[in-house]
């Protein structure tokens, strides 16, 4: 059976497209970047920290595969989590307007005695924004609750004026390499 260690409304939409039946599970799993660690590997160690977590809530199930991941915007060094709020998302997206930023997502699958992982990096360019766009983005509420205070697949689309990589990894699961690591453990979808 595949579990999904995510609360995230995105990522379960984002894994039925793969026609497999899996359950959500609603874990709270610590997003705390330690010092010194790179946004790569912050990435990389929360997304196994979310399977790792899964697993354990389902160990009496053998067959269990846990997914966990984690899906960051970042500029330089500075990570992006979700905004804390309206100011956050608003200075948030200040410092991505007419600039070019990674979005990373990492992908790991733990079973009993196996793991394994596959990180997919997107650049995503924004086009300049003024303050009133800035501001009626921010109050239509879309922010909160996404890494860099924005969602790609909803009003802040008409923003990114170039996408190089996956868009369902800016999403927050990048189907194809999701599919191919869900291969390597035997399962596949129906269509």
């Amino acid at each position: 059976m595949l579990y999904l260690a995510s609360r995230s409304p995105r990522r379960n939409e984002l894994l039925a497209r793969l026609s497999l039946p899996f359950r959500a599970l609603d874990l709270e799993v610590p997003e705390i970047r330690a010092a010194g660690e790179t946004p790569d590997a912050y990435v990389r160690r929360v997304a196994l920290d979310k399977a790792r977590a899964g697993l354990a809530r389902v160990a009496g199930e053998p067959q269990a595969v846990v997914l966990g991941a984690d899906t960051e915007v970042v500029l330089g060094d500075r990570v992006y989590g979700k905004p804390s709020d309206a100011a956050d998302a608003a200075a948030m997206l200040r410092s991505l307007a007419g600039r070019s930023h990674r979005v990373l997502t990492a992908v790991a699958l733990a079973a009993a005695g196996r793991e394994a992982q596959v990180m997919v990096e997107s650049a995503v360019t924004f086009a300049a924004l003024s303050e009133d766009e800035i501001a009626g983005y921010v109050a239509g509420g879309e922010p909160m609750g996404k890494a860099g205070g924005y969602a790609i697949q909803g009003a802040a689309e008409r923003w990114i004026s170039h996408l190089a990589g996956s868009y369902s990894g800016v999403m927050g699961l990048p189907l194809q390499q999701t599919a191919a690591l869900l291969r390597e453990f035997g399962l596949t979808g129906k269509d």
